[in-house]
C-alpha cells in the first residue's frame, strides 16, 4: 500500500504534517477530511523520498521521459547508510530484538516503531517496510530495498535469522554488534581528536605570527638600516613568502588532496597503495591494522553465529573491513574455502594477520568453537586499542607541544636579536 506524505491545516487554524498509508492520495485525502484534517500539500513517498502529486486530484504527474525518469530514480535512491541512519537502525535493532524475544509478532513490532519514530524518513522506511512484510514479502528482502538505511551484513543476517527462526537473537546480536563497532569508532576518535586540535590551534596562530606580528616587527628593524641576524634574516624570507604566496600552499593542499581522492578512490590499485602505506606509518599504522583485525573478527563471529555461510560471511566481511590489504587477505581466505581448504590456514599464509590470529581460529576450528574464538580475539583487539589509543595521545601530545614551543621559540628569538643588538650599540 503506498505510503503518502502530507501537509494540513487543523482545526482552530493550526499546521499539522504527517503520514498515511492509502490506495490513493485521494483516498488519503478523503480519510484525513473525516478527522477534520484539511491537507494542503501531499505526497507519495517511496524509499524515503518524495513523489509529486497533482494538487487536484491526486494522481501523479505524466512522466516526461522514460530516461529522465530512470536518471531521477538513480539519483534519489540511498546506496551509503549514513552516520544518522545508523544511529536510528541501532536503537530499533535493540528494540526489534527486545519485542520479538518477548512473542510480539513481526508486523506490531513494526507498528510499534512506527508509532514511535521522531524521524519522518525513519517513519517512512518503517511504514514501507511493515506494509512490504504484510504483503507477504520477507523482512529480509524488504530491508534490502533500502541499502541508505540496512547494510549487506545487516540484511544477510536478518535472512539467515529468518531462516533458523532465530531472529529475535540475531536482532539482538546485531544491536551488541553495531554499539561494539561504535564504541570502537568513538575511542579511535577520540585518541585522534586532541591532537587533531592542538595541531589546527597551533597552525592558526604560527599563522598569524607569520603574516601579521612578524611583518611589522621586521619591517621596523630593516628601517633601521642595521645588519640582522642569520636568524632574523631568515625568518623575513619565510615570512615574505608567507605573506604573498599563501595561495600556493593551500592550492597545493588541493591539488595533493584531489589526486589523492582520484587515485584512492578511483583506483584499486592507489586504494591499495595508500591503505599499505598507512599500515607501515609508526604507531598510526599498528591502531589501524588492530582495528581492522577487530573488525574482522567481531563481523564474521557474528555472521557465523547467525547461521550465515562462511564464504558469504567472509564476502560480506571483506567489505566492512575499512582497509584493502586486511579486504584481499580475507578475500584470498574466502577463495582458498572455496576450494576446499579451512580458514585458519590460508589466513596464515596471508602474512597479514598476526599468527596468534590464525593459531586461535585453527583451535576453534578443532573444538568446533570458532565464532567463540573469533570474538575473544575481537575482545583482545579491543583491550589492545584502547592500549594503543592511549599510548599514541600520550606520545603525540608531547611532540607537538615541543614542535610548536621549538617554532614559537625561534620566532621570538629572531625577533629579539637584533632588538638587542641595537641596544647594546
Amino acid at each position: 500500500m503506498p505510503i503518502f506524505e502530507y501537509k494540513a491545516y487543523v482545526a482552530g487554524g493550526g499546521t499539522t504534517t504527517g503520514v498515511i498509508d492509502a490506495d490513493t492520495a485521494r483516498e488519503a485525502r478523503t480519510r484525513l477530511r473525516r478527522d477534520n484534517v484539511l491537507v494542503s500539500e501531499i505526497h507519495e513517498v517511496k524509499g524515503g523520498r518524495r513523489t509529486r502529486v497533482d494538487a487536484k486530484d491526486g494522481s501523479k504527474p505524466a512522466a516526461k521521459s522514460a530516461f529522465v525518469e530512470k536518471l531521477k530514480s538513480l539519483r534519489s535512491v540511498d546506496t551509503t547508510p549514513t552516520g544518522a541512519n545508523q544511529e536510528i537502525v541501532a536503537a530499533a535493532t535493540r528494540q526489534m530484538g527486545t519485542m520479538l524475544g518477548a512473542g510480539i509478532p513481526l508486523t506490531e513490532c513494526l507498528r510499534a516503531l512506527i508509532e514511535q519514530s521522531e524521524n519522518r524518513r525513519a517513519e517512512t522506511v518503517f511504514r514501507e517496510l511493515r506494509e512490504r512484510v504484510s504483503q507477504g514479502l520477507s523482512l529480509a528482502d524488504a530491508l534490502a530495498e533500502h541499502p541508505g538505511w540496512f547494510t549487506e551484513l545487516y540484511v544477510n543476517m536478518v535472512r539467515a535469522g529468518q531462516a533458523t527462526g532465530n531472529l529475535d537473537v540475531v536482532f539482538t546480536r546485531l544491536a551488541d554488534y553495531m554499539s561494539a563497532q561504535r564504541k570502537l569508532r568513538r575511542r579511535v576518535v577520540a585518541a585522534l581528536t586532541y591532537p587533531a586540535i592542538m595541531l589546527g590551534i597551533g597552525t592558526i596562530v604560527v599563522s598569524i605570527l607569520m603574516a601579521f606580528v612578524v611583518p611589522k616587527i621586521t619591517s621596523m628593524l630593516i628601517d633601521q638600516g642595521k645588519t640582522l641576524p642569520g636568524p632574523t634574516r631568515v625568518l623575513v624570507v619565510v615570512s615574505d613568502v608567507f605573506k604573498n604566496y599563501w595561495w600556493l600552499g593551500l592550492l597545493a593542499i588541493a591539488a595533493v588532496s584531489f589526486v589523492i581522492e582520484r587515485i584512492y578512490h578511483r583506483s584499486a590499485n592507489g586504494r591499495l597503495f595508500f591503505d599499505r602505506l598507512l599500515l607501515r606509518v609508526p604507531v598510526i599504522g599498528d591502531l589501524l591494522r588492530k582495528q581492522a583485525i577487530a573488525r574482522f573478527t567481531h563481523t564474521l563471529s557474528t555472521l557465523l553465529a547467525s547461521g550465515v555461510p562462511v564464504v558469504n560471511s567472509l564476502e560480506i566481511t571483506r567489505n566492512v573491513v575499512g582497509n584493502r590489504v586486511i579486504a584481499d587477505a580475507t578475500e584470498f581466505v574466502r577463495s582458498k574455502i572455496v576450494e576446499g581448504t579451512d580458514i585458519a590456514t590460508p589466513l596464515k599464509a596471508t602474512n597479514v594477520f598476526p599468527p596468534t590470529v590464525g593459531y586461535m581460529i585453527a583451535v576453534g576450528e578443532q573444538s568446533g568453537e570458532v565464532e567463540q574464538m573469533l570474538q575473544r580475539i575481537g575482545t583482545a583487539y579491543d583491550e589492545e586499542i584502547q592500549v594503543t589509543t592511549e599510548r599514541l595521545t600520550s606520545v603525540l601530545e608531547p611532540i607537538m607541544i615541543v614542535v610548536l614551543a621549538c617554532v614559537v621559540g625561534y620566532i621570538v628569538i629572531s625577533i629579539v636579536l637584533p632588538i638587542l643588538k641595537v641596544g647594546q650599540i
